[in-house]
């Protein structure tokens, strides 16, 4: 499975979880959220992570052409789409050949046909708790509800994930789940994680025979 840590804003502790090879790294570029990269990091020093890790900016609602620059600037190697963006947006960012991570806010109540029309244009789909934010509502949902996804494009499950629910993450199945995405529950401050209880989640999960 793979692993994103998400909301990355210090430059030593960026280069720390870095050390830990997560497969993507997230740094979030709404100036809404506590965890906005704002000028906390420069260009250079994500551009000087190692290649092995993949750059996920994040974005709720960005004018394309904000989107474009800032993926340019910092060599983002995904964006994730964290709004209400439609279908042809997703288009447009596609045609500018960035890879999508297209996030969803679920609930019971989640129509999963609406996705057909996202899915020529995503690379992954990322399944998020629904809350009062667009994302870091730090609680989750009930997998089960995930049965009525029969898509072809892989996700990643988020929402309140962390140390405390990775048995349950182990002994959750779905034949598209490619990993999973941290944020909140490693921090010991917004935009900051806590190195060793990382480091111990990575270990648990890695143990786990792969199966994506």
């Amino acid at each position: 499975m793979q692993v994103k840590i998400c909301g990355m804003r210090e430059a030593a502790n960026l280069w720390a979880i870095a050390t830990l090879s997560p497969d993507f790294l997230g740094f979030i570029f709404y100036p809404k959220s506590v965890r906005y990269v704002g000028d906390s990091l420069t260009p250079a020093e994500m551009r000087g992570l190692p290649a092995t890790v993949r750059k996920v900016g994040v974005f709720v609602d960005a004018p394309l052409s904000e989107l474009l620059i800032t993926a340019t600037r910092y060599g983002l190697d995904y964006v994730q789409l964290h709004g209400h963006e439609a279908p042809a947006y997703c288009r447009a960012v596609k045609q500018n050949s960035l890879p999508i991570i297209k996030a969803f806010s679920i609930d019971e109540t989640f129509d999963f046909s609406t996705l057909a029309e996202y899915a020529p244009f995503c690379d992954y789909f990322l399944f998020d708790t629904k809350g009062a934010h667009p994302g870091g509502n730090g609680v989750a949902f009930d997998w089960r509800v995930l049965a009525n996804y029969h898509g072809a494009t892989h996700f990643l499950l988020s929402g309140g994930l962390g140390p405390d629910n990775a048995a349950d993450l182990l002994n959750f199945h779905h034949p598209q789940l490619a990993g999973y995405d941290f944020n909140s529950k490693l921090e010991s401050a917004p935009g900051l994680k806590d190195i060793e209880a990382t480091r111990t989640l990575l270990a648990r999960l890695h143990e786990s025979p792969a199966t994506y």
